[in-house]
């Protein structure tokens, strides 16, 4: 079982070194230093945090802001014709983030693809808890799937997100199968870095393959899912509804995932794309080896190599008939 090729074997060394430099500055940025206080105030920490992620708001003027189904969106259309909608989720570990800080790349994102891009500004936890986030993801994406053609020119969907995003794509998808029959309305779905297992996965424990530095922690995970689902304990969180890693995941459609070794959600990532493999979907899995969670901000060889990847395969789901 080969997990990554020769060829990123061999960008290790030069990913050791970028992340070394790069995770202590991503943690100071986002301000997750220190475990926070589960018996503390929980709203308070998760608007301490969304602070710190504003910092990486950074609006172009190519986005507009829609409502879409009561839910406000980032819109990047296209000026001609478009192949789909690439329907976005942003991270923030359930608690924060918001569809600004991927600006600049989902407008790069739509012009290199030629599709429309938008982003969903979902509700936050501890506010707004399970399943508030998905509803809103859910409440956009059959609108568009109902009102795209009309409204943006096509009702192709890709769905895509990263981290707590990856996390609500998925869950979304699940629902819009069981809920509306309609899972093959989507074209494919990219999830990178995602949580698939709110019980708390090995990885998730701090039992992880490499022993490179990760933005993550055990106890910040403890957070985010006391945050998102309170009061439950790791086998409550299992729940299909909950947890898209214990779900049936048969008649879905074609993935893309992509996470690194030393990601504490590492083990979430292989655990679903596994399932989603044996239940008969097509899948694609990029492993970064040594890479951290929110590897994005690490660039090197071989985030070059998971880019260039990446948009070939988001090119051939949206050429799919």
């Amino acid at each position: 079982m080969e997990l990554w090729s020769a060829a990123i074997d061999a960008m290790r060394a030069e990913a050791r070194a970028t992340v070394a430099v790069a995770v202590p500055f991503m943690r100071e940025l986002l301000g997750v230093e220190g475990a926070p206080d589960l018996d503390g105030d929980l709203v308070a920490q998760a608007r301490s945090m969304r602070q710190q992620f504003a910092a990486f708001d950074a609006a172009v003027p190519e986005g507009v802001d829609q409502e879409i189904a009561g839910v406000r969106c980032r819109v990047f259309r296209r000026p001609t014709p478009a192949r789909a909608i690439y329907v976005h989720l942003h991270g923030g570990g359930m608690i924060a983030g918001a569809p600004e800080v991927s600006d600049a790349a989902n407008r790069d994102l739509g012009a290199r693809l030629g599709v429309h891009v938008v982003s969903v500004d979902y509700r936050l936890a501890p506010e707004h808890a399970h399943p508030a986030p998905i509803d809103d993801a859910l409440a956009v994406v059959v609108w568009l799937l109902d009102n795209g053609e009309r409204d943006l020119g096509t009702s192709r969907l890709v769905l895509g997100g990263e981290s707590a995003g990856a996390y609500i794509a998925a869950a979304t998808l699940l629902r819009l199968r069981d809920e509306f029959g309609a899972a093959g309305d989507i074209a494919g779905i990219e999830l990178t870095y995602g949580v698939y297992d709110w019980g708390r996965s090995p990885s998730q424990r701090g039992i992880r393959p490499s022993d490179s530095p990760d933005v993550l922690s055990p106890e910040g995970m403890a957070f985010s899912a006391e945050c998102y689902l309170p009061g439950r304990t790791d086998d409550e969180r299992r729940d299909p509804s909950v947890s898209p890693a214990y779900a049936s995941l048969s008649g879905l459609v074609p993935a893309f995932f992509a996470v690194g070794t030393a990601d504490h959600l590492l083990d979430d990532t292989l655990l679903l794309a596994a399932r989603w493999t044996a239940a008969g979907n097509q899948t694609e899995l990029f492993t970064l080896p040594d890479m951290p969670h929110a590897f994005t901000g690490a660039p090197c060889a071989m985030t070059e190599a998971w880019t260039a990847a990446r948009f070939r395969w988001l090119d051939t789901i949206c050429n799919s008939a």
